[in-house]
């Protein structure tokens, strides 16, 4: 037989070089360590809405377990343009410039494919999400980080965007509500970095699976602006917003010609989204967008609570717009992001993400979701109160 060392050998050198989701580690540490509040992992502690999963049954029940077209059950297509013109001021056939795909994050993947060819260049906002990077490498292209800062609210700017823009730039990959930090960005903040992306030609890969969770301000999607919907990919989907997690459904819109590149690999690689699945989606636009809002308002509340709670036990954190993430400074703490973190787990037995996992802008921060219930962020602050108070000198 092989040993490890022998069968390693035949991995390629781009799977060997990638890291392990730095995400799931902790979460691995989490799982096996009793009394944790987990606030590490980014998914609903809610359960899909009733009526989504009646849905489900009933689908179950008539036998709908056959195979849907490559780019997804049609009458799901046409509710996702509807949404989209009534939500977002974009307008999208349903017929070519939609794709539904397994979860958001098979969007990404596609889309990616679709554009890079080896040695191109990605732009990347840090910190960001933490696939996007190990994605873009296993299709050849380069990541290059464009540094997005604490002082400007971790927003992206056109200074830091033309400062790294190089002859080989091909794509800016964004992802705005902001996992980790929860950064919105508005009109106003997008329309100089649009000029900068007409002028040097970019495509642009736009995750805006966290749209539907803003907070005082309503969503702008870069593609609604002039110039834009012809050179952009919008990517999104049901886990964060109508709390399906686990269903997998994800979709893309975008123009037509790179639609067809992303179903060419689509129709190889996964034939199509679940079928079921397919089924909740169209059911949770249909009759559930009520239960989305409810969600939505109890984010709202514990997004207030939690975040204030980080500001008076000595972590400073930003006010997050959208998503359901706290990205609070550690370093008045002397501590490395990854230090921290374990310490945390380990002494406090609160769970978080090491900034540095996001990439370079991420260290001196950790991510805490606050996607859990109001009772167990109490906990969690009481906690990290404590830890915070042990760090002081005597």
């Amino acid at each position: 037989m092989f040993s490890e060392e022998r069968t390693g050998q035949f991995l390629s050198s781009r799977v060997r070089d990638i890291r392990p989701s730095g995400i799931r580690a902790f979460f691995d540490l989490n799982a096996a360590g009793g009394d944790t509040i987990a606030l590490g992992v980014g998914e609903p502690d809610f359960v899909t809405p009733e009526k989504v999963r009646e849905a489900c049954i009933q689908a179950l029940h008539e036998g709908q377990t056959k195979y849907t077209s490559n780019a997804g059950l049609m009458e799901l297509r046409e509710e996702i343009s509807a949404y989209f013109s009534g939500s977002f001021a974009l307008s999208y056939d349903p017929e070519q410039e939609i794709i539904v795909t397994v979860g958001s994050s098979e969007a990404v993947d596609l889309a990616l494919r679709a554009v890079i060819d080896p040695g191109d260049e990605v732009l990347i906002p840090a910190p960001s999400y933490i696939a996007y990077e190990p994605i873009t490498q296993l299709h050849g292209g380069k990541i290059v980080e464009v540094a997005a800062t604490v002082e400007e609210q971790f927003k992206l700017t056109p200074q830091a965007l033309q400062a790294a823009i190089t002859p080989r730039s091909k794509a800016l990959m964004i992802n705005y509500p902001c996992n980790p930090t929860g950064t919105v960005m508005t009109e106003q903040d997008w329309l100089p970095i649009v000029e900068l992306i007409i002028k040097h030609n970019l495509v642009v890969i736009s995750d805006e699976v966290y749209a539907e969770l803003t907070y005082g301000r309503k969503h702008v999607s870069i593609a609604s602006l002039p110039g834009m919907k012809e050179r952009t990919i919008v990517i999104s989907g049901f886990s964060k917003a109508f709390a399906m997690t686990g269903w997998r459904v994800g979709y893309a819109c975008g123009p037509r010609e790179l639609i067809a590149g992303m179903l060419k690999i689509h129709q190889y690689t996964a034939m199509c989204a679940p079928t079921i699945a397919q089924i909740a989606a169209l059911e949770s636009l249909r009759h559930g967008l009520a239960a989305k809002d409810e969600m939505m308002a109890s984010y709202n509340e514990r997004r207030k609570l939690f975040v204030a709670g980080l500001n008076a036990i000595g972590l400073a954190c930003h006010e997050p717009e959208g998503a359901f993430y706290a990205f609070p400074s550690i370093t008045s703490t002397g501590m490395s992001s990854e230090q921290f973190a374990l310490r945390l787990l380990e002494e406090a037995k609160v769970a978080v993400v090491p900034g540095h996992v996001f990439g370079s802008g991420g260290e001196g921060f950790i991510r805490c979701s606050y996607a859990t219930s109001l009772v167990d962020l109490e906990k969690a602050l009481e906690r990290m109160g404590r830890f915070m108070q042990a760090m002081q000198p005597i």
